[in-house]
């Protein structure tokens, strides 16, 4: 009995150690948000805003009265914008580039009351 204890304890232990290198890491290191590249000029942004909110991007948190209207700028809501649909694209082939105006950052831009979305 004392072989087959420790045969099952190796495998259980081999186990956890598989699942353990397998899993990926939650502590932060790949969490990405897409946002406004401060160098694009407004009137860029306001253009790939008004695409991202055409094709998918859920714009209902940057309109006036909710969370995410203030601070009241076009970089601010494009950020939001382009973060809602990288968010919901990227897994499906979606990017974080619209035409230049936007970066990816791995510092979470959410401030009280705005909450960026994040999916692993």
């Amino acid at each position: 009995m004392g072989k087959k204890m420790s045969i099952v304890l190796l495998r259980i232990m081999l186990a956890l150690l598989a699942t353990s290198i397998i899993t990926p890491k939650s502590n932060g290191e790949n969490e990405q948000w897409c946002i406004a590249d401060e160098q694009t000029p407004d009137d860029e942004l306001q253009a790939a805003m008004d695409w991202a909110c055409g094709n998918g991007a859920d714009c209902s948190k940057i309109q006036m009265n909710q969370p995410c209207y203030y601070p009241n700028t076009t970089r601010d809501h494009a950020s939001y914008a382009f973060n809602s649909y990288f968010q919901k694209f990227k897994n499906k082939g979606g990017s974080c580039y619209f035409k230049g105006a936007a970066v990816i950052t791995e510092l979470d831009p959410s401030h009280n009351p705005c909450r960026y979305e994040f999916i692993p």
